[in-house]
């Protein structure tokens, strides 16, 4: 929040009602945010933390990404905006001025920032860290009403169709953590309120009843379960946080607590996943669509050459070579998700590597539409398919549930035909060399003994369904 006393909408930091408009971005990078510690150089709330801020010249949209590169050395193409959030007014009374603050969600593949000489530090947080007596910092006024106005919901992941499972699994848990974190700011809060001479009586009243948040938190979390009903990943890490939160006796610290150990949890299986894939990866390989796990996998192998099928009608593919081409040195080839079959037949290709929304416990695999005949071509040539996936995206139920896309992404026109459009499709297993986990290699005969072991984590939810 620079200072410059001729900044603002009108060009003075004010609008018609003498309020002064800010734009606060929250950078993102696994699942933490950046606060940034305010130096002597600004004029106000110097020694305080905050998100990168600004005041708003102009449009905020557009004054945000200035503000980005300013404060912390980032150009526009090195993050990307989740959402923008509506707007917070308030007064502070010590200053007596009015702000109005535009929040912004802003996700960065990096942790390394240039600080600018309008902060003193920068550290890499949960977001619960902005709330008063969980963090031990000084924020900025109302910097956690703002956080909240762009957090991930229950909504947004719903109807997020732009990322892969895993990393809409982190914000599943990234919406119980932050509820949690906030009932435990509330408990604090009534705790200080029983300690004043006069308010025992009132701290009978107020005092936080440990298995009241565990119900809350744990409707929550059965709202997160419906979510996504196709991806296991986002299921068995909700159930893996709320079986350790170890019952409605402890509340919500604990459910805070599983929270943020299952997020780094989560993060690290996905990128162990990773690492064990990109040891295999050598020559050429043919893959489609866009997982996180497995491009990061690629980016380590570095094989030769990487064949990408364009993934309609998203076309997401495209996306996944471009990104290929600017940061590993492998040739790649993007072809028409048609054409994949011909490729296999006629191309030098070493290996098949393809991401997983689920793994069935049978061992086939549920990932993009064009997996299946991907697969069942490379079959045919004798090249080995290889599925890298986090064990937590085993699935504990024989059945799957088939998200469809827009019928409109593939026919918009007036002709009286009925549309298709199928988001995944399912590999039968003996068409899947081997599931690539953090724990390695497995068979796809080994499957089952791990939905095994997910299926205990469900058992918190028996309990919750006799209250």
């Amino acid at each position: 929040m620079s200072d410059a006393p001729d900044a603002g909408r009108d060009g003075n930091g004010s609008d018609e009602s003498d309020a002064s408009h800010v734009v606060t971005a929250f950078l993102r990078n696994r699942a933490a945010v950046l606060l940034l510690c305010r130096s002597d150089s600004v004029g106000t709330y110097a020694g305080q933390w905050g998100g990168v801020s600004g005041f708003a010249e102009g449009r905020p949209d557009e004054q945000v990404f200035a503000e980005i590169r300013e404060e912390t050395g980032l150009e526009s193409d090195a993050v990307s905006l989740v959402r923008s959030g509506r707007p917070v007014a308030f007064e502070d009374p010590a200053l007596a001025r009015e702000w109005v603050v535009h929040p912004y969600l802003v996700d960065c593949e990096t942790r390394e920032i240039d600080l600018s000489e309008e902060h003193d530090a920068f550290e890499w947080v949960p977001p619960t860290e902005l709330l008063e007596s969980v963090g031990d910092r000084e924020t900025v006024p109302e910097l956690w009403t703002a956080y909240e106005r762009v957090a991930p919901t229950v909504r947004s992941i719903t109807a997020d169709d732009e990322h892969g499972a895993a990393s809409l699994s982190v914000r599943a848990l990234e919406v119980l953590r932050d509820r949690a974190g906030l009932l435990v700011a509330e408990r604090a809060q009534g705790e200080t309120t029983a300690s004043t001479p006069s308010g025992e009586a009132k701290a009978r009243e107020t005092a936080p009843d440990p298995a009241d948040e565990w119900e809350e938190l744990a409707e929550l979390a059965g709202r997160l379960l419906e979510a996504r009903p196709s991806m296991a990943v986002l299921r068995n890490r909700v159930n893996r946080t709320m079986a350790a939160a170890d019952g409605p006796d402890v509340g919500a610290p604990a459910v805070l607590e599983a929270s943020l150990s299952g997020i780094d949890r989560a993060l690290a299986a996905d990128e162990d996943a990773a690492t064990n894939a990109a040891e295999r990866l050598e020559g050429s390989i043919a893959t489609l669509s866009r997982s996180g796990t497995v491009l990061e996998a690629v980016r380590e192998g570095e094989p030769s050459r990487a064949y990408v099928a364009e993934s309609r009608p998203a076309r997401e593919g495209i996306d996944v070579a471009e990104r290929l081409a600017e940061t590993t040195d492998s040739a790649v080839t993007v072809h028409t998700d048609a054409a994949a079959a011909h490729v296999l037949a006629n191309e030098a290709i070493d290996r098949v590597v393809v991401g997983a929304d689920t793994v069935l416990p049978d061992g086939s695999v549920v990932n993009k539409t064009g997996t299946r005949a991907l697969s069942i071509a490379a079959d045919r040539e004798g090249i080995p398919v290889s599925v890298v996936a986090a064990t937590d995206k085993i699935s504990t139920r024989e059945a799957v549930n088939i998200e469809s896309g827009d019928r409109a992404a593939v026919y918009d026109g007036d002709a009286p035909v009925d549309v298709l459009n199928p988001t995944f499709d399912v590999t039968p297993a003996d068409c899947v060399t081997e599931v690539v986990t953090e724990r390695g290699a497995l068979d796809p005969a080994d499957i089952d003994a791990v939905a095994g072991e997910l299926r205990g984590l469900e058992e918190w939810r028996e309990y919750y369904s006799s209250l």
